[in-house]
């Protein structure tokens, strides 16, 4: 990778989480000016990152005010749920990758953190946790495409949770996260990456639905 596109991917990785941690609220305007001076880079490959926000629909151009952040859509978030779900199972079906010391280690890591959350419930380390847990879980996949359409789902959805947090049990809802930790290990372990899938789709299931009655 050139460092251009090295830089048009941190960029807007940075900007990505940004919107999807709440950093820039729904409504916030994202001013070019000053993320070309926070960034160090000109407004051209800025302008480029802000176009493939509004593709992915985390933020809109807006003439004569300029690049505001979306919001989720109800209606939006459940199409795209069913899609997650069914999406998350294909993991351990389309091209599984064979499960190395290396993922065990990562899949630990990611365990590690996640007790270390329930003894201290944080919104914003959860949020945190779950991103690299889900990036953790395309991981398994060799399928490039089934990347690429589960990532630009899951961020389309991503602040829900954020938002939604205050009206929920948080550490109710650490303790479950951390509960598929757990279950995904136990399943990597015995390298069955289908049934690791099958924990994420189940869990997202669960979530969806308690989401739904918050």
């Amino acid at each position: 990778m050139s460092d251009a596109a090295d830089r048009h991917e941190r960029l807007h990785a940075e900007l990505r989480d940004r919107i999807c941690l709440l950093d820039y609220a729904p409504g916030a305007r994202l001013s070019e000016e000053a993320l070309a001076r926070e960034f160090g880079t000109s407004r051209t490959p800025l302008r480029r990152v802000l176009a493939r926000l509004e593709d992915e629909g985390l933020v809109q151009s807006v003439h004569g005010v300029g690049t505001i952040v979306t919001d989720v859509d109800l209606a939006e978030m459940v199409q795209t749920y069913a899609l997650r779900l069914e999406l998350a199972q294909m993991v351990g079906v389309l091209s599984p990758r064979p499960v190395t010391a290396g993922l065990l280690s990562e899949m630990r890591a990611l365990k590690a953190r996640g007790d270390g959350l329930v003894l201290a419930p944080d919104a914003r380390v959860f949020a945190r946790l779950n991103m690299d847990f889900f990036h953790f879980g395309l991981s398994l996949t060799d399928n490039e495409a089934l990347r690429e359409v589960s990532e630009r789902l899951y961020y389309r959805t991503a602040r829900i949770w954020l938002k939604s947090i205050p009206r929920m049990d948080l550490a109710d809802e650490v303790a479950r996260f951390d509960r598929e930790l757990s279950e995904t290990l136990c399943a990597l372990e015995t390298g069955d990456t289908a049934a690791a899938a099958l924990i994420r789709r189940a869990h997202i299931s669960m979530s969806f639905a308690r989401l739904r009655e918050a």
